[in-house]
């Protein structure tokens, strides 16, 4: 009785873990689809980040699309939260692979974000933002005792920047790395991050 009992709760643990993966891989679809069609139209900016966590360096370039007009909310004195896709690639420099010290290993990383910004209508000067979207790195991240067992990660940050009145704009982020639970380990990585962009 007791093994047929552990066989049953190993059973129901499978399928759990088998549901909430075709859940996760179901809203990262959808962060796909609606990306794409964003981006069927013109881009807004283009940008330049760098990112440093334990043992790791990240630099990524990419583009961005306003959300449209009329998704615009809380407009008060000037203010309102709107927001924009981003869709980016991106390079990770693994420092300790295998948790071996000087140990180096490269790994690319694709991403599309949507991402909710509180802003100056004028899209000038300050502003605070976060989003959260999928990533697809090329190989599973393994390194300095952080280990990402899976390819596809969510990565959500939370950011500050300033927007110049000739177009360039200044951010610092704070990005968070993992898989949501779809599979174990999933210890994730924490970047800080310096982003340079500019609007056209």
């Amino acid at each position: 009785m007791p093994t047929i009992a552990a066989a049953n709760m190993k059973t129901v643990a499978r399928t759990r873990e088998k549901n909430m993966q075709i859940k996760k891989l179901f809203a990262a679809a959808a962060v796909g689809v609606a990306a794409q069609s964003a981006f069927a139209f013109d881009v807004n900016s283009a940008y330049a980040e760098f990112g440093t966590a334990s043992r790791v360096r990240m630099a990524r370039l990419g583009a961005t699309q306003d959300f449209k007009p009329e998704w615009s909310w809380f407009n008060s004195n000037g203010t309102h939260l709107t927001g924009y896709w981003d869709a980016s690639v991106g390079y990770w420099q693994e420092r300790q692979w295998n948790n071996v010290p000087g140990h180096k290993r490269s790994i690319g990383d694709i991403g599309i974000t949507p991402v909710f910004r509180f802003e100056n209508t004028s899209k000038k000067g300050f502003y605070v933002e976060g989003g959260i979207g999928a990533h697809l790195l090329t190989k599973t991240y393994n390194n300095n005792d952080d280990h990402l067992s899976t390819a596809f990660q969510f990565g959500d940050h939370i950011g500050v920047g300033y927007v110049f009145d000739n177009r360039w704009e200044v951010a610092l982020k704070a990005q968070h790395f993992s898989n949501g639970g779809i599979k174990s380990p999933n210890s994730g990585v924490n970047f800080l991050v310096m982003k340079v962009a500019y609007r056209y």
